[in-house]
């Protein structure tokens, strides 16, 4: 116990006296904006590339549409987000002569990640909408693509809304690897503390609590969600 006692104690003492819980308040803020806006541009992309690939290929163009989206979804999905990371920020930028933050750049391969996956969840909620609901829309005189966006999408996302939360909690646990292109996260926040006390047990183990609090975070607020929209379900 006393070897724990002074591993503890050296942890604290660089985490306050040395200010390395600067690192971590740093490290916790990226991570949860990497994560919260790579899951919203996810779902922008996701959803235009579900209902790009539903839509009935009537002419040349939507075949061409749906070709591209296959080969996006196929790159993303087959590649590592790490080597996404490494080609956009030391391949991508210096040929475009393109300057960004690395939190920028995880932001968005975050982003385009993340929109590979959820196309693919949404396509399978918009086929589990009863086909019945676009007929309805169009028979009362809306678009196919208003039909699309008021009717069948709102309802696609609240089948899948627990896939959307695994999907966060994986991109809140995968921007531990944006250290790759210089951004600080929680990672390079503890293995900071670990490396200028030469001791890595307690922070790793601080580190990985602080993941597990903010996943029952994440599944909280995702059941209170799905709660809710099932009350809003007997209400009609």
């Amino acid at each position: 116990m006393g070897n724990l006692d002074k591993k503890i104690e050296t942890f604290v003492d660089v985490f306050v006296n040395q200010g390395g819980y600067k690192n971590v308040i740093t490290g916790l803020q990226n991570t949860i904006i990497i994560a919260v806006l790579g899951l919203l541009i996810g779902i922008v992309i996701g959803t235009v590339i579900a209902a790009v690939r539903v839509v009935p290929k009537k002419n040349g163009i939507m075949g061409v549409l749906n070709w591209i989206c296959s080969v996006y979804v196929g790159f993303l999905r087959g590649t590592p987000v790490v080597v996404q990371l490494l080609l956009f920020y030391y391949v991508m930028l210096p040929i475009l002569d393109v300057k960004m933050s690395s939190v920028a750049v995880a932001v968005c391969v975050f982003g385009l990640n993340s929109g590979a996956y959820i196309s693919e969840m949404m396509r399978a909620g918009i086929l589990s909408v009863d086909p019945g609901q676009m007929e309805g829309g169009r028979s009362v005189g809306l678009s196919f693509g208003t039909t699309m966006m008021k009717i069948v999408i709102p309802q696609a996302v609240k089948n899948i809304l627990p896939t959307l939360g695994n999907e966060f909690i994986a991109l809140i646990k995968e921007t531990s690897v944006v250290s790759f292109v210089g951004a600080t996260d929680l990672y390079v926040a503890f293995n900071y503390i670990g490396s200028n006390s030469y001791e890595f047990m307690v922070p790793y183990i601080v580190m990985a609590l602080i993941y597990i609090v903010l996943v029952v975070i994440i599944s909280m607020l995702i059941k209170l969600m799905e709660r809710s929209l099932r009350k809003s379900d007997k209400s009609l």
